[in-house]
């Protein structure tokens, strides 16, 4: 598998579990009630979410950094990375109720879209299309 490939995949992958974690992060609070009923209530432990964090942060640091250093040399995929976990561990550790089902989400999908930017920006799209295209160059790889 090309590096390339691997960074697009490991794109695919923060997206999907980033979205995931907004998502979690959205509903747990609401149905934390009914979760024990439906054998779900692993969901809501701490180490669960914390896990889900460390997940998130292994895949955004390691296929945005590496894609930072190797292919594109732009600066917004991290600083959205960055801003991301900065709602989300915040929202975690300081804050409680409402805010946080808003605030920790907002961070969850602050990632995602920091994949999908760096996604963009490593060339994984047709030069003709665009629909959500974002101006860059191609690096061509031979």
């Amino acid at each position: 598998m090309t590096a390339k490939k691997l960074r697009s995949k490991l794109d695919s992958i923060g997206m999907t579990a980033s979205t995931l974690c907004a998502i979690h992060c959205a509903i747990v609070p609401m149905l934390i009630t009914f979760l024990p009923l439906v054998g779900l209530s692993f969901l809501a432990n701490p180490w669960f979410e914390w896990g889900m964090i460390i997940l998130a942060l292994l895949l955004g640091v390691s296929s945005i950094f590496m894609s930072y250093f190797s292919t594109h040399r732009k600066a917004l995929p991290l600083l959205l990375l960055f801003a991301g976990f900065t709602l989300v561990i915040t929202g975690h550790i300081y804050l409680r109720g409402l805010i946080e089902a808003i605030v920790v989400p907002s961070g969850g999908l602050t990632i995602a879209f920091a994949h999908f930017v760096n996604f963009k920006y490593v060339g994984i799209c047709n030069n003709s299309n665009q629909f959500f295209h974002l101006k860059h160059t191609h690096n061509e790889e031979h």
